[in-house]
């Protein structure tokens, strides 16, 4: 089976089919495990740590694994203080939380994962795994067996090594034990292997005997030194040891803790390795010569101990040394000469080769600990004794990426016509920070957080600073936004009200007439001149050359998953706009599917990640690896480009407005466009012999058939198949939920159509990859509150299509955090008590209402009018009045219906 683990908004593990190829499960185990987190999430983390799933699994099921697993070796650990303690075991450190967190993998719903939901899920796990415990017959000990053979407790042998200050010939000692039974006092009691040989001999219990020592038995399969203690019999008396002899036992604790065996070691080799000589590499301490990427950082080199420099004598005495373990200054410290010296000479080298400093990039990906493109077994040795820091000036520069509110040189809001909420203050500064460096910046805030207004005093700043310090800046070059053609009303709408001081133009048809928009492309040199910002599309970059032309200021995506696609012509088109600085917008998590990561990236900030090659095999290694952490150096190298922020945060929740309404345009397919054209050219011929009630019926039925057309054209020809590359508003519906569905959330999705209910919601479950839910007029009542209660559950369907007179009232769905308009309805009244399924009491979230408007059509006029002319919208659309729009002139009324050509069938 395929499968993998995705985080739900509510905090919930659940395990889905994969999205991809991924290593296989046995299908037996994978039922075993879909079952259990059905159950519950807790079930299904204690069915996770058994090894029936097998050792290669899938990066986010290794992730979960690796907690579940911690979690049952702290309660393995519990062994003085014995099953009492168990239900009080608390969760770990906040620090070590969060380092579980910054190393998890991408996997849906990564952006739902913290400190918090990983405190409640080691909650929820304590409280399942005590009382299972409690209800297995032969107690707790024996349950542990029964989720993993390797963890029990009563027998459990424990191997113990401890410092002989005594002997300085042998300062190590070792001794064997085993847990006899529990103590009164609920504690675990110990005796040496010595007497196990004396218990069981003389009651001639030998198989008792024998699955005591199965673990150690196991360890000898693993364990040269233990197969050595045991053939020897040195296992049941204590032992002196020399310094090798200690050193080659710790260097084995990890196959001994396979094998079953509990091991004792000192403090200092509590992380599995004695404090360790290093060279010391520190990048940044002085600000970078030049700005970007392509930016200088000074590096020297040291060999330390703890942060702590070594003085020339210590240097020479750890490289004379033996391999092993040393004592210096009073402790306990490992020594490998071959691998330090190997470690000082690489870096004394590329401190000689780059005595200038090493480029940004490369020193990100040190500081990190992200070896792309670069030899990994190499890399690994390095990092196992070396340490890269960060400087004075890059931890300066870093601490104001992660908390941009610290960043004080630069006040947002001057010139914007509005007030920024208090976040986006927030990310214009890091917006400007990062600009001001020369670094790429991703801003993937959940939809509904102000992307467009934050963009919009970012370009507001750098028209400033383009008067005041153009030459010293370099910031007098114009900026160009490009976004998809169905927002560029958006983004119109936007510009004007929140910054009218910015001169825009719009290469785009939808926008701009063809004389212009050739007379662009001939100068562009001339006609931009004084222009601060250019608005165009997507596609439009793949065809207008003159784009590549311009040294842009900064070039910046909006819904940058349009270049997700690494492959495509378009991705290869906006990827060679030249510009000083580049920002990606998504709403999209973006850290959740690598290869969009590495395609954004490559856009944002070129060569951080490598080539899509290397990047690839640097994945492979990885997931090869198998290791819970793995994705610790990945997640470290992209964080500082990326800010996100989500509506659920607590600081931005007060500051939301309850309910958030946009328009969301849309052009017509060429078939759209053709079969609009007629209509109306029909409608135009036979007004010529309508009057009176036939006249009437005649323009009603045209103005339905314009609204199926915008719809879908197989709506207004009763097709049977509804393609969706022939409708321009399958394609926008396909935009907007593509990172609903990412971000797992729900929608309502409203039409006046009970026949194209059904085609929506099947073209909704290619995108969500899950079934809906329909509502229309044929519905039956009783299974309509059935609908609603399966809509409303946590995990239930993602998305309801619902017919608007049958969905207008009476429902309550406040799962939904977004309202689709899918067709305009002439009286607001009845789209606003629709809106309302949603918003209602006990709604806990901001609603974001998209209604969507062909451009160029009827639909743009009747929204204008909406929205513009609310009196008159109110006199001529009202619902008991709607035929008073067949009462305007043939005139006035082919005007109204009339298609706009260049504004509909420009592209998308």
């Amino acid at each position: 089976m395929l499968l993998e683990i995705i985080i739900t908004p509510a905090g919930q593990l659940r395990v889905v089919d994969a999205d991809e190829s991924v290593p296989e499960i046995p299908v037996a185990a994978g039922e075993r495990l879909v079952a259990a987190f059905e159950e519950s999430t807790a079930g299904g983390l204690i069915e996770l740590a058994s090894p029936g799933l097998g050792e290669t699994l899938p990066a986010s099921l290794v992730f979960w694994r690796g907690f579940s697993r911690w979690f049952f070796q702290a309660v393995c650990q519990l062994g003085e203080n014995g099953f009492a303690q168990w239900s009080t075991l608390p969760a770990p450190a906040v620090g070590e939380l969060e380092e579980r967190v910054a190393a998890a993998p991408p996997m849906r719903g990564l952006e739902y994962l913290d400190v918090r939901l990983l405190t409640e899920l080691w909650g929820a796990l304590r409280d399942q795994v005590v009382t299972r415990a409690q209800a297995h017959r032969q107690g707790p000990a024996s349950y542990l067996e029964t989720v993993n053979p390797l963890w029990h407790l009563l027998g459990r042998v424990t191997f113990h090594l401890a410092e002989n200050k005594r002997d300085a010939a042998r300062p190590f000692a070792f001794l064997a034990t085993y847990t006899h039974k529990i103590s009164g006092q609920a504690k675990l009691q110990h005796l040496p292997m010595a007497e196990a040989l004396k218990m069981y001999a003389g009651t001639k219990d030998l198989a008792k005997l024998e699955s005591l020592l199965e673990p150690v038995k196991r360890a000898a399969d693993r364990s040269p030194l233990v197969r050595g203690l045991l053939s020897s019999k040195a296992l049941f008396a204590p032992q002196a040891w020399t310094i090798p002899e200690a050193y080659r036992f710790l260097k084995e604790v990890p196959l001994m803790e396979e094998a079953g065996l509990v091991v004792r070691v000192p403090d200092w080799w509590r992380s599995r390795r004695a404090a360790r000589p290093q060279v010391q590499v520190r990048l940044g301490s002085r600000p970078a010569a030049t700005i970007g990427q392509e930016g200088l950082l000074d590096f020297d080199v040291q060999l330390a101990l703890d942060d702590e420099t070594l003085d020339p004598s210590e240097m020479q005495e750890l490289l004379a040394a033996s391999d092993g373990l040393a004592l210096l200054r009073g402790r306990w410290i490992e020594v490998d000469r071959a691998q330090l010296k190997q470690a000082l000479t690489h870096w004394k080298k590329l401190e000689q080769e780059h005595t200038g400093g090493i480029d940004f990039i490369t020193g990100m990906r040190l500081l990190a600990g992200a070896p792309i493109g670069g030899d990994d077994a190499v890399s690994s040795s390095l990092s196992d004794w070396s340490r890269i820091t960060a400087g004075d000036w890059l931890t300066r520069t870093l601490e104001q990426l992660r908390r941009p509110e610290t960043i004080e040189s630069f006040q947002p809001g001057r010139d914007l016509q509005a007030t920024l909420r208090h976040y986006q203050v927030d990310g214009v500064r890091w917006l400007w920070f990062m600009t001001r460096l020369g670094l790429g910046a991703c801003l993937a805030d959940d939809m509904g957080l102000g992307k467009t207004i934050q963009i919009i005093d970012l370009l507001l700043q750098r028209q400033r600073d383009r008067s005041a310090d153009a030459k010293t800046t370099g910031q007098n070059a114009i900026n160009l936004l490009i976004v998809p053609a169905s927002l560029l009303g958006n983004w119109k709408q936007e510009l004007a009200r929140f910054g009218p001081s910015l001169k825009v133009r719009y290469a785009h048809r939808s926008e701009t007439d063809d004389d212009s928009l050739r007379r662009l492309a001939a100068d562009p040199v001339r006609e931009l001149q004084g222009v601060d910002l250019v608005v165009s599309s997507y596609s439009l970059v793949r065809r207008q050359e003159w784009l590549t032309k311009v040294a842009w200021g900064l070039v910046i995506l909006d819904e940058a998953q349009a270049i997700k696609n690494s492959g495509s012509a378009q991705t290869k088109a906006v990827k060679k706009l030249p510009a000083q600085g580049r920002i990606v917008l998504t709403g999209t998590p973006v850290e959740n599917h690598l290869g969009d990561l590495w395609s954004l990236f490559d856009f944002c900030n070129p060569g951080l990640l490598g080539t899509a090659a290397q990047f690839k095999g640097f994945v492979k290694e990885l997931n090869r690896r198998q290791d819970a952490d793995a994705y610790g150096g990945l997640r470290r190298l992209v964080r500082p480009y990326i800010l996100r922020r989500m509506k659920t945060d607590p600081t931005i929740v007060p500051d939301l407005p309850e309910k958030t309404e946009m328009r969301a345009e849309c052009g017509l397919s060429k078939k759209q466009a053709v079969l609009y054209g007629k209509a109306v050219a029909e409608l135009e011929q036979r007004l010529q012999q309508a009057d009176g009630m036939a006249r009437r019926g005649l323009v009603l039925s045209t103005l339905m058939q314009l609204k199926q057309i915008c719809n879908h054209p197989a709506q207004y020809l009763q097709a049977d198949a509804f393609p969706p590359a022939e409708s321009s508003k399958f394609a926008r519906l396909e935009l907007l939920c593509e990172p609903i569905a990412q971000r797992q959330e729900k929608v309502l999705v409203f039409t006046q159509f009970q026949s194209i209910t059904e085609p929506l919601a099947e073209f909704l479950a290619t995108v969500f990859r899950r079934p809906g839910l329909v509502l229309h007029g044929g519905t039956a009542v009783k299974k309509r509150q059935e609908l609603v209660r399966e809509f409303q559950a946590d995990g239930g369907p993602p998305f309801f299509v619902i017919s608007l007179k049958a969905g207008g009232s009476g429902l309550n769905l406040t799962a939904a955090s977004h309202v689709v308009h899918f067709d305009r309805w002439w009286n607001p009244a009845v789209e606003n008590q629709a809106t309302d399924r949603a918003f209602r009491i006990g709604q806990k979230r901001n609603v974001m209402v998209h209604k969507f408007v062909c451009r160029g059509t009827v639909e743009e006029r009747i929204d204008e009018m909406i929205r513009d002319k609310q009196a008159t919208a109110d006199k001529i659309l009202n619902q008991d009045n709607e035929t008073l729009l067949t009462e305007m002139s043939d005139k006035e009324l082919l005007k109204f219906v009339a298609l706009d050509i260049s504004r509909a069938t420009a592209d998308d």
